[in-house]
């Protein structure tokens, strides 16, 4: 009875909202911030001239944060199509989860990011406290899908902390965590957004395809900041990227560049490949202006 009254609450919000939602192939633009909401609210990302914007999921990574279902709504009327994000393979030290996450689901830090931990996404608990409440609170709020970062830590989870596994073998859940998520959320609502954020190369397990309706990808044309993302796997990401939107998949593009040629160069490229595109800072804690609008050389 009580999964039953939450399908109805969340079937209720979903009509209430499905108006504003855009179909992912008709973005060129999008903006995407996760920090710095000024007196943290969104005016700022409902006032940007994108069709659509990523936010995250809470305004300061707490649960009692959480944006609610008004603010999405205000955001929405603007004409956006507006994506909840949040990860799924990793979990930061200032996120509410971190405190009750079991100790053997802890796996190493992700260098980069030293309060950032992977964890193992494939345990139950994983889905049962962290990532089917997510998913619940994107659709209460009213978001028109989630955009899921970290499916990148099937290839960063340390192999000596999970005897047994492989890359491909953790390849393959994280794509069935993906696949769960969407199967999840449609059973719902119907037409809910499941975007995850890079790892295109997931699309060759089984099911992962059919489950998503678009792909981020950060760094296909420049590299934090302002450097051409010339290396073997900006090749690889960018293939398989092109692939998926072949299939009739969009790719949402973010590149990291200041310099107005680069900027221009990037926007360029989202043109000539069909990509929806977002130049901005690696803090992502602005909102970017849109392709066309960048000034030239010493202008800026």
């Amino acid at each position: 009875m009580r999964r039953l009254a939450l399908a109805l609450l969340l079937t209720v919000s979903a009509c209430a909202s499905a108006p504003g939602a855009t179909g992912l192939l008709d973005v060129t633009s999008f903006t995407y911030v996760l920090t710095g909401y000024p007196g943290g609210r969104l005016d700022t990302v409902a006032a940007a001239p994108h069709r659509l914007a990523v936010v995250d999921l809470s305004r300061d990574g707490t649960a009692a944060g959480y944006f609610t279902a008004a603010e999405i709504a205000a955001v929405r009327e603007s004409g956006k199509t507006v994506l909840a994000y949040f990860e799924i393979g990793s979990l930061e030290e200032f996120r509410t989860e971190f405190a009750r996450l079991p100790a053997g689901l802890r796996l190493n830090v992700w260098p980069d990011w030293p309060d950032e931990h992977f964890v193992e996404y494939w345990d139950p608990w994983w889905w049962d406290r962290v990532i089917r409440p997510r998913v619940d609170q994107a659709m209460r709020a009213g978001f028109d899908g989630v955009y899921l970062d970290t499916p990148l830590a099937y290839e960063e989870i340390d192999l000596a902390r999970v005897p047994g596994e492989t890359r491909h073998s953790l390849g393959r859940k994280m794509a069935d965590l993906i696949v769960r998520i969407s199967a999840y959320a449609k059973a719902v609502r119907p037409g809910f957004l499941v975007v995850p954020q890079n790892s295109p190369e997931l699309r060759h397990h089984g099911g992962y395809t059919a489950a998503i309706d678009g792909i981020g990808m950060e760094e296909l044309f420049f590299m934090a900041t302002d450097r051409a993302c010339a290396k073997e796997w900006c090749a690889g990401n960018l293939a398989e990227a092109a692939a998926l939107r072949a299939t009739g998949k969009a790719v949402l593009a973010t590149d990291y560049a200041a310099a107005p040629g680069n900027r221009r160069a990037a926007c360029a490229a989202y043109r000539r490949h069909g990509f929806a595109g977002n130049v901005t800072t690696v803090d992502l804690d602005l909102v970017s202006p849109p392709c066309g609008v960048f000034p030239r050389e010493g202008k800026e």
